[in-house]
């Protein structure tokens, strides 16, 4: 199957089966993108699994040793996995680098893609799994759209890879990592080596970020490149979760001034703010 063919079945198909598509179908890497705007796009999804404006609360960490509340937690993880498929099969269809590179490069990066589909895929189906032993599925709770409103910002691939690589996958750092020991602590040893993989994969999710905005940055430094390359009103606090691990930062390739810029880095966006995350400095 041709990439673009098979980024378009992800987007457009409205049912889950469809969007859990193994990418390892895809044998023709040719074609270009159908177009460079997706401000006013949105993913196919069916009634079942439609977005919602209702507001339902992240389960506290007291109450995740309730199967009902593990369930929710999971329903959120798993709603961002199949958003964040949803924006990979965009970035492929819709979005070009912001600078002239060579054919091949650009290839790479959708290969890097499709990899990491892949893996979202795969942690969808974890938490997926999971949750349905703990009596909940997929839909049963309202699912929100703030990542892909992000995305309808996005007007190039530089800008896709810091909104989602650096920022939303780098924050997954932090939150897997975190609720990763949450769970080890109650005594939920599945769950807990669920979150371990996704935490092992987001480090080589950040990392495909951190290497194409290393390349593209020239002699700016990757912080500056990263600022200048997120939308309006996002910013670098969405980068980090409830703790902040250096560890993995460094491990996906970050350099050790951005890791300690982004640390301190404080703005009115308040889920850095916990206390935490201040008891952690």
């Amino acid at each position: 199957m041709n990439i673009f063919d098979y980024a378009k079945h992800l987007f457009f198909s409205p049912d889950l089966e469809s969007k859990l598509l193994c990418p390892s179908i895809v044998d023709d890497f040719s074609g270009e993108v159908i177009s460079e705007d997706v401000a006013d796009l949105y993913p196919a999804r069916d009634e079942s699994i439609s977005f919602s404006d209702e507001q339902v609360k992240f389960p506290r960490k007291g109450a995740l040793r309730q199967d009902e509340k593990k369930g929710l937690a999971l329903h959120f993880f798993a709603n961002h996995e199949l958003l964040a498929i949803e924006m990979m099969a965009a970035a492929i269809l819709f979005l070009k680098p912001s600078k002239n590179i060579e054919h091949k490069e650009i290839q790479k990066i959708r290969r890097g893609l499709l990899t990491t589909i892949r893996d979202e895929q795969k942690h969808f189906k974890l938490y997926q799994n999971r949750m349905q032993e703990f009596g909940c599925r997929f839909g049963d709770y309202p699912l929100n759209d703030f990542f892909w409103r992000q995305m309808q910002k996005v007007k190039s691939l530089d800008e896709y890879l810091s909104v989602m690589a650096i920022t939303f996958e780098g924050a997954n750092l932090d939150f897997a990592h975190y609720y990763r020991e949450v769970f080890k602590e109650i005594g939920d040893s599945k769950t807990s080596s669920i979150m371990n993989v996704v935490y092992e994969d987001e480090i080589t999710h950040v990392a495909l970020g951190a290497h194409w905005l290393n390349k593209w940055r020239e002699d700016e430094s990757i912080w500056n490149y990263y600022l200048n390359s997120l939308p309006e009103l996002l910013t670098p606090s969405r980068a980090k979760g409830i703790i902040y691990d250096e560890e993995a930062r460094t491990r996906a390739g970050l350099d050790s001034d951005f890791i300690k810029t982004l640390k301190v880095y404080k703005d009115d966006f308040t889920v850095t703010q916990r206390k935490e995350w201040n008891a952690s400095k």
